[in-house]
C-alpha cells in the first residue's frame, strides 16, 4: 500500500509540473522544468515513419533518420558533427512503424545553438553523397549482422508472416537489395512528405521557462509544412493464424517468437488486457509463462510476452529461447498457457499482486528527464492528456476479476499462435 501511495504521488506531482505550452504559431509542447541541473532534454515525434516507405524501398525511413544529422543547411556533415561535439549536444533520430522521432539534449547554457542546429536538421537536411554512403555501408553492415541473428531472423520472419503485402510486414531496416537502391532523391521526397507540424508531439524537461520555450517551438518546427502528404495505411489483422514457420540454422538453441491478434491502445479493454498480460507474461518472475518454462521445468532462461500496440493494428506477442531438442516441449507448454488463461483467466491472488506491481512501479518511469520526456510523448500519441499521468493508477486499480476473465475469453478463447522458430528444433 506504501508503495502505491508514493507511487500515485510521484505521478500526481510529475502531472501537476506538467505545463502545456503554446507558441505564437500554435505549436505545441508539454513542458515538466526542473532548475536544480542546467539541463533541457527535448523529444518529439511525428507520424509517418517505416510505414511510410516506398513498397519498393524499405529501409527508406531509417536511412532518413540516420541521414539528418549527417549536414543541414550550409554545414556539411563534417562540420554539422563538430558544433554538436563541441557544445556536448546529443541529437538523435529514430524511424518506428508509425512515426519518425528524435531528441536532443543540451545544457541550458548552449540551448541556443543546439535548437538552430535542430531546426537545420529538419527543414534543411543536405542527404550529401558521402556521408549517404557511409551511413548505407553501416546498414547493409547491420542487415549482414541480422542473417546471422536468431533473434533478428526470428523477428523479420514473424512480422513478414504476420503482415504480407502490408507496411508493417516489411523490414524497418530494409533489405540489402533495397538499401543498394536508395537515392538521395528518395530521401527528399520522403522528407517532403512526411516531416511536417502534422501530428507532431513534443515533450521538454528542464531548465527552460514556459515563455522561452514558446519562441523556441516558433524557431524549430515553425518552418515545417503544416501539413503532411502521408499514404494511408491500411488497417489490419494478423496473419498466419495457427500456423507454425521453421527457418533452420545451425545453431544450439531455437529462438520462437509467438503471436496472436491483440488491442489498439484505444480499445476499452487495452488497461484489462494489460493487467492480465503482466499475470501471463509479463516479464517478473511471478508470470505464468515464467513459472512453467523456466522455474518448474528449465526449458528456458527467459519467456515474455507482451502487447503491441500500433496505429493499424494490435497484436499479443511473446517469445523465448530453448535447447533444439526441448523446444516442442517448450511451446507446447506455452500454448497450455495461454489456453488455460483464456478458459479460466487468473485469480484474485494473481490480480491482486498484479496491481501493486504495476502501480507500485509507475513512478519508476519518472525517475530521469529523460524517462519523463519519452513518457510524455508515448502518453500524448496514445492519445491522452496530462492527466493520464494521475489517472493510470486508478485505472489499474479498478481492474476486476471479470474484468480480467472477460479480455482473457476475448484474446485467448482460442489462442491460434502464429510462431516462427528458428533453429534445428526437434519434433516442430
Amino acid at each position: 500500500m506504501t508503495s502505491a501511495l508514493l507511487s500515485n504521488a510521484a505521478a500526481a506531482e510529475t502531472a501537476s509540473r506538467v505545463e502545456r505550452v503554446r507558441s505564437p504559431g500554435g505549436i505545441e509542447a508539454w513542458l515538466v522544468r526542473q532548475t536544480h541541473l542546467p539541463i533541457i532534454a527535448l523529444d518529439f515525434a511525428m507520424s509517418g515513419g517505416a510505414a511510410q516507405d516506398p513498397p519498393d524501398l524499405p529501409g527508406t525511413a531509417n536511412m532518413l533518420a540516420a541521414m539528418l544529422d549527417e549536414g543541414a543547411g550550409e554545414l556539411d556533415s563534417e562540420a554539422f558533427s563538430k558544433r554538436l561535439e563541441d557544445r556536448a549536444i546529443e541529437m538523435t533520430f529514430a524511424a518506428a512503424r508509425d512515426t519518425l522521432s528524435g531528441s536532443l539534449r543540451v545544457l541550458s547554457e548552449h540551448r541556443a545553438e543546439a535548437f538552430a542546429l535542430l531546426k537545420l536538421a529538419l527543414a534543411r537536411p543536405r542527404f550529401d553523397d558521402r556521408p549517404l554512403e557511409r551511413i548505407r555501408q553501416s546498414v547493409l553492415a547491420n542487415i549482414r549482422r541480422a542473417s546471422t541473428n536468431p533473434n533478428a531472423i526470428a523477428n523479420e520472419t514473424f512480422w513478414a508472416t504476420a503482415f504480407p503485402g502490408h507496411p508493417y510486414g516489411r523490414r524497418i531496416i530494409g533489405s540489402a537489395e533495397s538499401v543498394q537502391k536508395i537515392t538521395r532523391g528518395d530521401l527528399l521526397a520522403l522528407h517532403r512528405r512526411m516531416v511536417s507540424r502534422a501530428h507532431l508531439k513534443i515533450a521538454v524537461v528542464g531548465d527552460i521557462t514556459a515563455e522561452a520555450l514558446a519562441g523556441v517551438l516558433d524557431a524549430v518546427f515553425a518552418d515545417l509544412p503544416a501539413e503532411a502528404g502521408l499514404t494511408p495505411v491500411p488497417q489490419a489483422a494478423l496473419a498466419g493464424a495457427g500456423e507454425r514457420k521453421l527457418v533452420a540454422l545451425d545453431v544450439p538453441q531455437t529462438v520462437m517468437s509467438f503471436g496472436l491478434a491483440g488491442l489498439k491502445r484505444n480499445d476499452p479493454d487495452f488497461i484489462p488486457a494489460f493487467v492480465m498480460n503482466h499475470i501471463l507474461g509479463g516479464g517478473t518472475l511471478s508470470s505464468r509463462l515464467y513459472t512453467e518454462v523456466r522455474e518448474k521445468r528449465g526449458l528456458a532462461y527467459s519467456v515474455t510476452s507482451g502487447l503491441a500496440a500500433f496505429e493499424a493494428a494490435g497484436l499479443l506477442t511473446g517469445g523465448t529461447s530453448t535447447r533444439n531438442d526441448r523446444a516442442a516441449e517448450s511451446l507446447a507448454v506455452i500454448e497450455q498457457e495461454l489456453a488455460r488463461m483464456g478458459r479460466d483467466g487468473p485469480g484474485e491472488a494473481e490480480l491482486d499482486q498484479a496491481k501493486r506491481y504495476l502501480i507500485g512501479s509507475w513512478a519508476l518511469r519518472f525517475e530521469t528527464s529523460n524517462a519523463i520526456a519519452g513518457n510524455l510523448i508515448r502518453i500524448q500519441l496514445d492519445g491522452f492528456g496530462p492527466d493520464y499521468l494521475e489517472r493510470r493508477n486508478g485505472l489499474i486499480a479498478a481492474v476486476t476479476l471479470e474484468d480480467q476473465r472477460r479480455v482473457a475469453r476475448r484474446l485467448l478463447g482460442d489462442p491460434k499462435l502464429l510462431v516462427v522458430a528458428v533453429g534445428q528444433p526437434a519434433g516442430f
